[in-house]
């Protein structure tokens, strides 16, 4: 599926998706990735929601955003609630949802001018 968002302010924004990847720009993606609105994350080493560590997440902790959007691939998998200890102690809210949802959520949250970034398990 292709999406579109009427302006981007040179932002980066998924204009597709599908089984296995995200379109970020339209640059293809097929490996778990983290998008900020003015950054990329390509080399987040996430294979599945079961392999996520609590660094991977103290990372996310880090990034200074209000919201963290997880995608956990093509269905929605919640991973162990201490796993998402480190963004609550930062005060940073976060949704999970399968990738597909938190790249449509995503783009409707930047056009809103919201601080977000979305870890994407692809």
């Amino acid at each position: 599926m292709k999406l579109h968002l009427a302006s981007t302010d040179s932002q980066n924004t998924f204009t597709g998706y599908g089984d296995g990847y995200v379109l970020v720009n339209a640059q293809r993606y097929e490996h778990s990735l983290v998008v900020l609105p003015d950054q990329l994350v390509e080399n987040w080493e996430v294979a599945d929601v079961g392999g996520l560590r609590e660094e991977q997440i103290s990372f996310l902790a880090g990034l200074n955003v209000e919201i963290v959007l997880l995608g956990t691939g093509c269905e929605l998998h919640f991973p162990h609630p201490r796993l998402l200890r480190p963004l609550a102690l930062a005060g940073i809210g976060v949704e999970v949802m399968d990738t597909r949802a938190a790249c449509r959520t995503y783009n409707v949250l930047l056009a809103e001018a919201r601080n977000i970034a979305a870890a994407l398990i692809l």
